[in-house]
């Protein structure tokens, strides 16, 4: 079925909004870095994986390091973190 009366008006005329006043009466803080590591990403509503899973080769006496700076609880995250800010820091 077919309408005939459809507004073709067009939505890309510029706007009356007074963007500086708008960003001066924000009273939202800028979110912080401990957020956004706590924040759950979401595709549809529906959580998401951050990680990917992947298999890599290290040396046995690196993953003994690991397990014991990690004290054998979640070296794998403790990995991942010491390469994620060595690569920050590049």
């Amino acid at each position: 079925m077919r309408r005939e009366n459809v507004n073709n008006s067009s939505s890309s005329k510029a706007s009356q909004t007074d963007w500086d006043r708008t960003h001066a009466m924000s009273d939202i803080p800028e979110v912080t870095e401990t957020q956004m590591a706590q924040a759950v990403s979401r595709v549809g509503g529906v959580p998401v994986n951050r990680t990917q899973q992947s298999v890599v080769l290290l040396d046995a006496s690196v993953i003994e390091y690991f397990k014991r700076k990690a004290d054998n609880q979640d070296y794998q995250t403790l990995i991942n973190t010491t390469l994620s800010d060595y690569i920050q820091h590049l």
